[in-house]
């Protein structure tokens, strides 16, 4: 199987995952649930990411079949999808990255057992370099968020101030006819939501990645933990050795029989 192959599956049903997880839940080992976690944040990922895709593939669709829309917002409203799109392109790209790396891992893992036994799994976290990926989405997804609300507030803020002079152009023609002023200027309407939603479908979506991927580095975080406390067998083999070599020359030497004397008779 080809690797755009592989990283098309979904995490938890790829072979090496899968062999691993039914090794650690064969011979109960203690960091089974903890990693079972992480693997589940990734695979949330997986979801809320191709929910996004699918959202923004729909918008872009809808945006080209509409007849409604003046120019200037229809053309404002396909480059937001697009540059949404771009943002979802490179998070794709960095939980492939992620994805890959948790199958390599499994698959050294599983073939360190295979070699060693269990104890081989003592600290399972070690097969994975996925920090480093993790907290660089975490990073990508923080500045994404950033984003989506800034132009949300832009939106809303340039809508709040067409409806303001909006609201003083009608007190003015009120006031000429003796009526008395509207107090309150308009909500945000249908144009100010179309232009909100591209951006808030975006940032609903990196919201809860944000949260699965903050979850995984959680839920590694805990895995290295309980490794730095468990002693590798090699270092109490070690140690044990070390106490028995000193309890040897600490002993006293067995004391040799002393030789008869004879009287010469």
């Amino acid at each position: 199987m080809e690797k755009s192959e592989t990283i098309a599956i979904p995490l938890l049903e790829n072979e090496h995952v899968k062999e691993l997880l039914a090794i650690l839940e064969a011979n109960n080992a203690p960091d089974r649930k903890n990693f079972f976690a992480v693997l589940n944040q990734v695979g949330a990922m997986e979801r809320q990411l191709d929910a996004a895709v699918k959202e923004l593939a729909a918008m872009r669709r809808e945006l080209n079949e509409a007849r409604e829309l003046a120019h200037p917002v229809k053309t404002a409203l396909q480059n937001a999808v697009k540059t949404l799109e771009k943002n979802v392109a490179v998070l794709r790209g960095r939980l492939d990255a992620v994805k890959q790396n948790v199958i390599e891992g499994c698959k050294n893992a599983v073939d360190a057992f295979k070699e060693k036994g269990i104890s081989a799994l003592h600290n399972v976290a070690r097969f994975f370099k996925i920090r480093p990926l993790l907290e660089a989405m975490r990073n990508n997804l923080t500045e994404n968020i950033r984003f989506d609300e800034a132009a949300i507030s832009k939106i809303e803020a340039v809508s709040t101030e067409y409806h303001e002079a909006g609201r003083h152009v009608k007190n003015m023609a009120r006031a000429l006819t003796g009526m008395e002023s509207v107090r309150d200027a308009k909500s945000a309407g249908r144009l100010t939501r179309a232009l909100e939603a591209p951006f808030k479908t975006e940032r609903s979506c990196f919201v809860s990645m944000k949260r699965n991927v903050e979850a995984a580095l959680s839920g590694l975080a805990t895995l290295e933990k309980a490794a730095e406390r468990k002693p590798s067998i090699r270092k109490t083999m070690s140690a044990l050795n070390e106490q028995i070599a000193q309890g040897k020359k600490e002993a006293p030497a067995a004391e040799r029989p002393r030789p008869v004397a004879h009287d010469g008779r």
